[in-house]
């Protein structure tokens, strides 16, 4: 496969991962922002969006005012200026997409333009009306999850198991694993004030609304059978590999398919090694080291790792 049609695939993937995220980020924050004030905390809730979704300092050199509801919400959905908006994203992995078309099958075609089509009237609809409408932003974020199943349904549906798909594949769990990481480490530095408890009514609804964020609170009674605990929730979103958006479950993934294309060149590279030092760090890790060490800490050294193999990536197959 050419390494330009390896990259757009690879993007394609990640942009549509991104826009996902972003929605159910907004979402989860609205939750939590519209809380009664004793348990809505400090007021830190659209901070912790923008510090998640890594736009706190694009959102400060250009807007340079206070993480409000509609400022914050407007860069995150429609901001033209903000490279990381949804509406960025969703334009992006359109471009990546025709730039590959003839690698995409026709379902996954369709999901991609389609998106777009349907965002241009949304985009449209927001400019005209000039105000803010919680209730259009709702039916917003519905359509662009939609959107990210559609794509992924119907590209594990309907693409043969080739290079193609294992470098769509690594987009997606790459930038799976870099968003589980953050929302969990904002969790600790933003949201929570430094004079509320750990475990208080507070910290129950802020990681309760997490949970949501990333589609696991079911998962997570299923699996514990107990009241929400930070350490019990570290544990689901790191270390349970029956999780689909676990740090372990992304790099179970990221290693099989980096494994597959080595595989099918006949060559292992340094991304390979480093996909596997990472898998094996989070095998034998337990929560209890983890908080240890410090969340943050730990937090912050996968994020780091995940970059790294993300730019070991670019360098050993997608540079043309």
């Amino acid at each position: 496969m050419l390494s330009r049609t390896a990259d757009h695939l690879y993007w394609l993937a990640r942009y549509v991962e991104r826009a996902d995220f972003l929605a159910r980020i907004v979402e989860a924050t609205q939750r939590l922002a519209t809380l009664p004030t004793n348990y809505s905390g400090t007021g830190t809730e659209w901070e912790s969006a923008l510090e998640s979704s890594g736009a706190a300092a694009g959102f400060r050199e250009t807007r340079g005012a206070a993480a409000e509801e509609q400022s914050v919400v407007e860069y995150l959905t429609f901001a033209p200026d903000n490279p990381s908006s949804i509406r960025n994203c969703i334009e992006l992995a359109r471009t990546n997409a025709r730039a590959v078309r003839t690698a995409l099958t026709v379902e996954m075609w369709d999901a991609i333009n389609g998106a777009w089509i349907e965002l241009k009237r949304f985009e449209a609809n927001n400019a005209s009306r000039g105000q803010y409408d919680r209730r259009e932003l709702s039916r917003f974020l519905d359509f662009v999850k939609k959107t990210s199943l559609d794509y992924d349904g119907s590209a594990y549906r309907t693409m043969l198991r080739n290079d193609a798909f294992w470098f769509s594949r690594l987009g997606l769990y790459i930038e799976r694993a870099d968003n589980t990481a953050r929302i969990l480490d904002v969790k600790y530095h933003v949201l929570l004030p430094e004079n509320e408890a750990v475990g208080g009514s507070l910290d129950y609804f802020q990681w309760t609304a997490i949970l949501r964020a990333v589609s696991a609170l079911t998962a997570y009674h299923w699996v514990y059978r107990e009241n929400v605990k930070p350490w019990l929730i570290a544990d689901l979103l790191i270390l349970k590999l029956e999780m689909p958006r676990s740090l372990i479950a992304c790099y179970d993934n990221i290693v099989h398919f980096l494994d597959s294309i080595a595989k099918a060149y006949g060559r292992t590279g340094p991304a390979q090694k480093q996909a596997h030092a990472v898998m094996q760090r989070l095998e034998n890790a337990t929560t209890s080291e983890i908080f240890k060490i410090g969340l943050h800490e730990f937090i912050t050294g996968f994020v780091q790792d995940n970059d790294r193999l993300g730019n070991t990536i670019s360098e050993q197959y997608l540079q043309y």
